[in-house]
């Protein structure tokens, strides 16, 4: 046996997220069922981010042992040959024995894209948070320098995963500005890890700032609440991508 490192990337629309669901495609699945010929039995992908129903990515990390002999670059195109388009491998690495894509990784960036004008543009609205109103990304940005460090996020979390610690560390959060109906702002967010729904919560959270409703002290008191329902709503799926897993 030896163990595998998939690079990929996909668009989440239309699925159940990353994790296999009692119902619904997920890209666990979709990933399992094209290796499954290949070692000619069932197999077990480890993903490093459990990304959510509607969610993209374009640089998950997943591992999987595999007794196929067959070399990367061909394990890609035999991969790819039966993957759906909207899934992609980038690339197949060998790696020790040990490796364990999720919990091996030392950090997560995630990007949240938002168009911000009154219009979207017809190629961009799966991928995009639509927010017609004007966004002082100024605000923003003061908004989200009370987040960097390491904090209890609770205020931040999603219901219905229990974690031991809701402790987490956010190395970096930063804002770019967008341009008119196809060119989305930015919201860019690196961790050590991340509570369920803590991204789209912040991000929610930053909008609130943005448009004015809330000051840009308001993440400071909602992690000093640990309440949820002190942080703004969750904003949708289709914007979050999942960018890199560092190692």
């Amino acid at each position: 046996m030896r163990t595998l490192k998939l690079t990929l990337q996909y668009d989440g629309t239309g699925y159940v997220g990353w994790q296999r669901q009692p119902s619904g495609t997920s890209i666990q699945q979709l990933v399992e069922d094209a290796l499954a010929p290949i070692e000619h039995g069932a197999v077990t992908v480890h993903g490093a981010g459990r990304t959510d129903a509607g969610v993209h990515a374009l640089g998950q990390v997943a591992s999987v042992p595999v007794s196929s002999a067959l070399e990367g670059p061909t394990l890609v195109r035999a991969l790819n040959a039966v993957l759906p388009p909207e899934v992609r491998i980038l690339t197949v690495e060998e790696m020790p024995d040990a490796f364990h894509a999720r919990f091996d990784a030392r950090s997560k960036t995630y990007e949240y894209r938002i168009v911000n004008a009154p219009l979207v543009s017809a190629f961009l609205h799966r991928y995009v948070w639509h927010v017609p109103q004007p966004l002082d990304a100024e605000a923003m940005r003061t908004a989200a320098g009370a987040l960097v460090g390491r904090h209890d996020f609770a205020g931040f979390q999603g219901a219905g995963t229990p974690v031991a610690s809701t402790e987490r560390t956010l190395l970096a959060l930063e804002i770019e500005d967008g341009g008119g109906f196809d060119l989305p702002l930015v919201i860019r967010v690196t961790g050590d890890g991340f509570l369920r729904h803590m991204v789209r919560n912040i991000v929610g959270t930053l909008v609130e700032v943005g448009v004015g409703r809330w000051d840009p002290w308001r993440p400071l008191a909602v992690l000093d609440s640990r309440d949820r329902s002190q942080a703004g709503r969750t904003a949708p799926p289709h914007g979050l991508f999942l960018m890199h897993v560092g190692y």
